[in-house]
């Protein structure tokens, strides 16, 4: 089930490809020219048997439980947390660095959990062959904030996330097209005067109307007091961890918005030294992974790779010049998930595969 794509490089397996990460997964290994030997699509036992070309080649999805993992050298995971919990271990032990795209493995301290451009070092040695994506509203402003952090040092940050459908799955997606069409048929603009004016379906997947609404609720809300969800933790947690800065002071607040694909985040940062924003744009202008862009905003961001920040200020409620507020959008199956996976798996072609391409 093996198809040979090249002479030369490494033998790629995807484990979830058949998903809406995995679709994207897939074009972006051709548009970057990712170099495979051989290649393997694997997924449950439920989407085992498709035919799914890539580059001219038909690759027949196989289903994990039967597969042999021998001979894989990188297997890039997005097949949930569940899957990689029992998966990643096994592919791990067969001898494959796996790129896992799930919450499972990200705040364990023998894996690194790393944004492409910001910590790619942290893949020289990875003794438990598992590597960790982050979560994909970390990873939008993770770029951006490192190049800031290096010159101006960073103490606290505040976030508000706006995030699209399209990270609560193809379903999210379907929830906010069946909800605004029942709004347009049944006379949106009646919502100006009364948000029970419409009958909209019940949710599917995000717990409240999604359409034409904000919806300040992701995830589960964690068992430790705090009133926070999973989602608001992850995003102090993975920061600390991919910044390397374990004391730093994050909070986060999670809105689901109407959008279907790139999350926003506005961000307050306070940093150490002073930083104005002239020489915010200074430092941002060259960082790898970050576009500026005068009104980012989430439909200008969707298909491309940058993370976009813009509408930079000084931050009112910071004494001096220590704080700044702006805006970053970035794709949130794009970078969020699938691009920095495949870049991950490109650091560690270049650090521990060089001389197979």
């Amino acid at each position: 089930l093996m198809v040979q794509i090249n002479e030369k490089g490494v033998n790629l397996a995807v484990l979830g490809a058949t998903g809406q990460v995995g679709m994207v997964m897939r074009s972006i290994l051709a548009e970057r020219s990712f170099p495979i030997k051989d290649l393997r699509f694997l997924a449950s036992a439920r989407s085992a048997g498709q035919v799914l070309n890539f580059e001219g080649h038909d690759v027949v999805v196989e289903d994990v439980a039967t597969a042999d993992l021998s001979g894989i050298d990188i297997a890039i995971f997005s097949a949930g947390g569940g899957t990689s919990k029992i998966w990643a271990p096994r592919f791990a032990e067969a001898g494959a660095y796996v790129i896992d795209n799930s919450s499972q493995w990200r705040m364990h301290d023998d894996v690194p959990l790393v944004v492409a451009e910001v910590n790619p070092e942290d893949l020289n040695d990875v003794p438990s062959r598992i590597i960790a994506n982050p979560n994909c509203t970390t990873m939008a402003a993770m770029p951006a904030v490192k190049v800031l952090h290096d010159n101006f040092g960073l103490k606290r940050l505040v976030a508000s996330s706006y995030q699209a459908v399209a990270g609560a799955g193809r379903d999210g997606v379907l929830q906010l097209v069946n909800e605004a069409k029942a709004a347009l048929d049944q006379g949106a603009d009646q919502l100006v005067f009364d948000g029970s004016a419409i009958a909209f379906p019940e949710p599917t997947k995000i717990v409240k109307t999604i359409a034409f609404n904000a919806v300040p609720f992701i995830g589960a809300i964690v068992d430790d007091g705090s009133e926070e969800t999973d989602e608001e933790q992850k995003w102090r947690n993975e920061s600390r961890k991919i910044l390397h800065i374990p004391g730093l002071l994050a909070a986060c607040t999670c809105v689901r918005v109407g959008v279907f694909t790139s999350h926003g985040m506005s961000i307050q940062a306070e940093f150490e030294h002073d930083v104005t924003p002239d020489m915010a744009r200074e430092v941002l202008a060259d960082a790898p992974g970050v576009e500026l862009m005068d009104i980012p905003t989430p439909q200008e961001a969707a298909g491309k790779d940058p993370s976009f920040v813009g509408r930079i200020r000084q931050d009112q409620s910071v004494e001096g010049k220590k704080g700044l507020s702006f805006f970053i959008t970035n794709d949130n199956l794009r970078k969020g998930a699938a691009l920095n996976a495949i870049q991950i798996a490109e650091v560690v072609v270049s650090k521990h595969f060089a001389d197979r391409v």
